[in-house]
């Protein structure tokens, strides 16, 4: 069947039928024997980034920059008993590290953009549910699927295009057009750390930032956990993409920090002390080829609130504190202060890595966790985040026992892909987040991506998926596919990650056609037109996929 006999069908439907083909119940995650959750995360805690659009730069992807973006934990779940050594009341920390319990369920959407307001946001934890429901339904040809995008892909806005469409629930690809050419992927590079670190790190791993007591007396260590969601606003203040944290996204405290550790140092008689931090956990130079100061800080192992100068600012480009390390540091000697630690003198690189609790056999002095890997992984898809982005990354090296530089988890996240079976041939992978002008990635690679993240075989990818914005309603695709755009139509219904630098616009993701068939697709561009002139041209490519059986 073409296109026409697909719309006709959508036309007929609900709203509410839309939706449910296309999504999920809340909460829960696809596998091969069913559904399950995620455990339960540790309360409290909170830290944020605002929300943003995505012209990251504000300046429509000029000067090489890039126009597509992005924007800690927790205390530890209460009965998990007493850290040997801990102050009394401390309870103990959850694991860092161990078996994944199960992929996380994603953050409840906003509604947002110019999308109508009378159009119903999808529900809080939606994910696509086609990957078994429409087992049965028909499988699109390649003459059905020429046909239904040809006018689409013939828009010269444009410019030089490549993409390949394939079947999510086996894989095959179904149509393309220099499919297995190396794109610059912008962006879309993010999908190839997400999958490289959901596959490495189990999902329910935390990021930890701690505190211990140092070589020299008198000294504590402000440890960096690899967690630049951590933050020093209040928790009446934290939002993340607009909207406030919930216990699941909520990231971790500065401020609950500092008064565990001010709590334990009162209660070993030491009220003044000597601030060092130690940011040996990464390795070689921390500036990125394209840093601005906007787009990305300094990648470090400790800042909070991602080194924004002003963390609650709205601001696609916000500007960065030139060493986010020292403010950090500085925030937390504040904090201890306010709370009658006398702190000497200004927090300092500490000489030498900080002795570990195993090492000394005593309990941090304080510390605090991040969400889950699984929700970061959500969290950076959504919003594009440069910074979440690299720091997931330098976790991936850590995970393949690379240095956690760029160039190590470069080479951990293609050695990784390399074992999933994703054929590298022609990838070359810089950075994490995408903002490195160098990175290639062919369409067909990018499709490949999604499709192992809907696979039975690969449940602990599933975020990969979950984390991917809605057409109309979150992250980089709010402000999309609204009235006018001539793709309307298909808000809610598609899932994709944007990409976008300098004269390269990209979009990668799933979508579900008319017969309820899951899809996944990339299309990749480089052109001189408008950023957002490029970005509606494929939105309606995209949207094409939704209104088609293309048999």
């Amino acid at each position: 069947m073409g296109a026409g006999g697909g719309a006709a069908r959508r036309r007929g439907g609900t709203a509410a039928g839309l939706f449910g083909a296309a999504l999920l119940v809340v909460g829960t995650v696809l596998t091969s024997g069913g559904a399950y959750a995620q455990p339960s995360p540790p309360p409290g805690g909170h830290s944020a980034a605002p929300g943003e659009d995505e012209d990251r730069d504000g300046r429509g992807g000029h000067d090489g920059r890039k126009d597509d973006h992005g924007k800690g934990g927790a205390k530890p779940r209460p009965g998990d008993g007493d850290s040997p050594g801990a102050p009394p009341g401390r309870p103990a920390a959850p694991p860092v590290a161990g078996p994944a319990a199960g992929s996380a369920t994603p953050s409840a959407p906003a509604a947002g953009g110019d999308a109508p307001g009378a159009r119903p946001a999808p529900a809080p934890g939606a994910v696509l549910a086609a990957v078994d429901g429409a087992a049965g339904a028909a499988v699109p040809t390649a003459q059905g699927l020429q046909q239904a995008l040809a006018a689409a892909l013939a828009d010269r806005s444009l410019g030089e295009v490549t993409f390949a469409v394939a079947d999510a629930g086996t894989g095959q690809l179904l149509y393309g057009s220099g499919e297995n050419t190396a794109a610059t992927p912008a962006s879309t590079t993010k999908l190839a750390t997400a999958v490289a670190a959901l596959s490495l790190i189990p999902g329910d791993t935390r990021l930890h930032t701690r505190v211990v007591r140092g070589a020299d007396p008198g000294t504590i260590v402000l440890v960096g956990g690899g967690d630049p969601t951590l933050t020093a606003l209040p928790a009446d203040q934290v939002q993340i993409g607009g909207q406030p944290v919930d216990a699941d996204t909520a990231p971790a405290s500065l401020d609950l920090l500092a008064q565990q550790t001010a709590e334990t140092l009162r209660s070993l008689g030491a009220t003044t002390v000597q601030l060092d931090y130690d940011l040996s956990l990464y390795a070689g130079n921390p500036q990125h080829r394209n840093h601005d100061g906007q787009n990305i800080a300094l990648v470090v192992p400790l800042m909070v609130d991602e080194g924004r100068a002003d963390p609650k600012s709205r601001e696609d480009a916000p500007e960065r504190v030139a060493d986010p390390a020292a403010a950090a540091a500085e925030a937390f000697a504040s904090l201890l202060r306010s709370r009658g630690i006398t702190v000497t003198g200004k927090a300092r690189p500490a000489a030498a890595p900080a002795p570990t609790p195993a090492a000394t056999g005593q309990a941090p002095l304080g510390d605090v966790f991040s969400p889950t890997v699984a929700r970061l992984v959500e969290r950076l898809l959504t919003t594009s985040d440069n910074q979440l982005a690299e720091a997931i990354a330098r976790q991936v090296a850590l995970a393949a026992h690379q240095p956690a530089s760029f160039e190590g988890a470069a080479a951990a996240v293609t050695q990784e892909l390399t074992r999933l079976g994703v054929p590298m041939g022609g990838v070359l992978v810089n950075d994490g987040s995408g903002l490195h002008p160098g990175n290639a990635i062919p369409p067909a690679v990018l499709v490949r991506l999604l499709v192992l993240a809907a696979s039975e075989q690969h449940p602990a990818l599933r975020p990969v998926l979950t984390g991917l914005p809605v057409a109309g309603f979150t992250g980089t695709l709010n402000k999309r596919y609204g009235s006018g755009s001539g793709a309307a139509d298909a808000a809610g219904l598609i899932r994709a990650k944007t990409g976008t630098l300098s004269g390269v616009n990209n979009l990668a993701g799933t979508v579900v056609d008319a017969d309820g068939r899951l899809l996944a697709f990339a299309v990749m561009t480089r052109t001189p037109a408008p950023a957002d002139t490029a970005r509606a041209a494929m939105d309606r490519v995209a949207a094409r996929l939704t209104t088609c059986g293309c048999h």
